[in-house]
Protein backbone atom coordinates (compact mmCIF):
# COMPACT_ATOMS: atom_id res chain seq x y z
CA UNK A 1 0.00 0.00 0.00
CA UNK A 2 0.99 3.61 -0.94
CA UNK A 3 -0.28 6.70 0.33
CA UNK A 4 1.15 10.31 1.15
CA UNK A 5 5.09 8.99 0.36
CA UNK A 6 4.50 6.38 2.96
CA UNK A 7 4.45 2.18 1.68
CA UNK A 8 3.60 -0.47 3.58
CA UNK A 9 4.53 -4.16 2.97
CA UNK A 10 2.38 -7.03 5.04
CA UNK A 11 4.82 -9.89 5.28
CA UNK A 12 3.12 -13.61 6.65
CA UNK A 13 4.89 -16.34 7.67
CA UNK A 14 1.56 -19.05 7.42
CA UNK A 15 4.21 -21.63 7.89
CA UNK A 16 5.35 -23.45 11.55
CA UNK A 17 8.86 -22.24 12.10
CA UNK A 18 9.86 -18.67 12.06
CA UNK A 19 10.91 -17.08 8.75
CA UNK A 20 14.03 -15.18 8.67
CA UNK A 21 13.60 -11.21 6.95
CA UNK A 22 16.53 -9.46 6.08
CA UNK A 23 16.09 -5.60 5.04
CA UNK A 24 18.40 -4.07 3.06
CA UNK A 25 20.38 -2.05 2.27
CA UNK A 26 20.01 -1.86 5.77
CA UNK A 27 21.59 -5.63 6.54
CA UNK A 28 18.72 -5.71 9.23
CA UNK A 29 17.64 -9.44 10.25
CA UNK A 30 14.86 -10.02 12.11
CA UNK A 31 12.78 -13.08 13.17
CA UNK A 32 9.24 -13.38 12.07
CA UNK A 33 7.24 -15.77 13.85
CA UNK A 34 4.68 -17.99 12.77
CA UNK A 35 1.37 -17.74 11.96
CA UNK A 36 2.22 -13.68 12.54
CA UNK A 37 2.15 -11.13 9.82
CA UNK A 38 4.60 -7.81 10.28
CA UNK A 39 4.79 -4.56 8.10
CA UNK A 40 7.57 -2.69 6.99
CA UNK A 41 6.87 0.53 6.57
CA UNK A 42 9.70 3.18 4.62
CA UNK A 43 8.87 6.40 3.49
CA UNK A 44 10.06 8.57 0.31
CA UNK A 45 12.78 10.49 -0.10
CA UNK A 46 11.80 12.48 -2.20
CA UNK A 47 9.76 15.24 -1.59
CA UNK A 48 7.25 14.28 -4.24
CA UNK A 49 6.39 10.73 -2.96
CA UNK A 50 7.94 9.45 -5.60
CA UNK A 51 10.56 6.14 -4.94
CA UNK A 52 13.24 5.36 -7.06
CA UNK A 53 12.90 1.54 -7.53
CA UNK A 54 14.47 -1.23 -7.51
CA UNK A 55 14.44 -3.35 -11.34
CA UNK A 56 11.44 -0.71 -12.30
CA UNK A 57 10.80 3.17 -11.22
CA UNK A 58 8.92 4.44 -8.99
CA UNK A 59 8.48 1.03 -6.74
CA UNK A 60 8.97 1.05 -2.85
CA UNK A 61 9.79 -2.32 -2.47
CA UNK A 62 11.87 -5.40 -4.47
CA UNK A 63 11.21 -8.80 -2.41
CA UNK A 64 13.10 -11.92 -3.18
CA UNK A 65 12.62 -15.69 -1.56
CA UNK A 66 14.51 -18.73 0.09
CA UNK A 67 13.42 -21.63 1.36
CA UNK A 68 13.08 -20.17 4.81
CA UNK A 69 13.95 -16.63 4.42
CA UNK A 70 12.84 -13.47 2.50
CA UNK A 71 14.70 -10.32 1.56
CA UNK A 72 12.98 -6.95 0.88
CA UNK A 73 14.92 -4.26 -0.33
CA UNK A 74 13.38 -0.49 1.02
CA UNK A 75 13.63 2.40 -1.63
CA UNK A 76 13.02 4.41 1.02
CA UNK A 77 15.13 6.61 3.19
CA UNK A 78 14.30 4.67 6.56
CA UNK A 79 12.36 1.64 7.35
CA UNK A 80 10.51 0.34 10.60
CA UNK A 81 8.76 -2.70 11.67
CA UNK A 82 5.54 -3.65 13.08
CA UNK A 83 3.18 -6.40 13.90
CA UNK A 84 -0.86 -5.83 12.86
CA UNK A 85 -1.59 -4.29 16.11
CA UNK A 86 0.89 -1.56 15.53
CA UNK A 87 3.70 -2.20 18.47
CA UNK A 88 6.88 -2.10 17.03
CA UNK A 89 9.00 -4.88 16.03
CA UNK A 90 12.38 -3.34 16.81
CA UNK A 91 12.93 -0.04 18.85
CA UNK A 92 16.35 1.31 16.64
CA UNK A 93 15.62 4.42 15.36
CA UNK A 94 15.95 4.42 11.40
CA UNK A 95 15.31 8.31 11.31
CA UNK A 96 11.88 7.71 10.39
CA UNK A 97 9.73 10.79 10.46
CA UNK A 98 6.95 8.88 12.18
CA UNK A 99 6.88 4.83 13.50
CA UNK A 100 4.23 2.27 13.34
CA UNK A 101 1.70 0.45 11.17
CA UNK A 102 -0.83 3.56 10.58
CA UNK A 103 1.95 5.92 9.63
Amino acid sequence: MVARGIARLLLSNDGEAALELTVEPWAETQKIPPKQTWAVVTHSPEADGSWSGTLRGDEPFQVGHRPESVTVWVNGDCFHLSDMDGNFVDSADRHCPVRGYDS
